[in-house]
C-alpha cells in the first residue's frame, strides 16, 4: 500500500510500516511540513496514497469523503499518552492495511483495533 505519513509521526512511524511492506512517503521527506489540510489530502490524492494522521480533522467524513482518496488512517490515542502508543496503534494499522483494504474508507486506529466509517443508509422514501 502506498502511505503518505503525517509530520507527527516520525521516523520510527516509517519504519514500522515500511517493514510491514508499505511504500511510505512522509510530510517531513516532501517538505510539506506545515501544510494546509486541504493541500495535504490533494497532494495524497494526486500521489494515489493513504493519509496516516493524528490529526483529528481528518475524521469528519463530510469534509474528506473517504471515497474520493487512497484512504485516511486517523490514529486515535489519548492526548496524553507516551509516544509507545502512537507506535503501537502504526503496528495496529500495518498489520490491518495487510489484512484489509483501507482504499476510499475511513479508519479510525487505536491499541486496540480499528473501526472502519460506515455512511449511514439514505433516509430518502421514493
Amino acid at each position: 500500500m502506498k502511505v503518505k505519513l503525517d509530520e507527527n509521526l516520525g521516523e520510527r512511524g516509517a519504519r514500522i510500516l515500511r517493514s510491514a511492506g508499505h511504500d511510505v512517503a512522509t510530510v517531513v521527506e516532501q517538505g510539506m511540513s506545515g501544510a494546509q489540510d486541504r493541500s495535504l489530502i490533494e497532494v495524497c490524492r494526486a500521489e494515489d496514497r493513504c493519509l496516516v494522521t493524528l490529526d483529528r480533522d481528518f475524521s469528519n467524513p463530510f469534509i474528506f469523503p473517504p471515497d474520493r482518496f487512497a484512504g485516511i488512517a486517523v490514529l486515535k490515542v489519548a492526548d496524553d499518552v507516551r509516544a509507545e502508543a502512537v507506535f503501537q496503534a502504526l503496528q495496529v494499522l500495518a498489520t490491518a492495511m495487510t489484512q484489509g483494504d483501507i482504499r476510499c474508507k475511513l479508519w479510525s486506529v487505536g491499541i486496540d483495533g480499528y473501526r472502519e466509517w460506515q455512511p449511514r443508509a439514505s433516509d430518502n422514501k421514493e
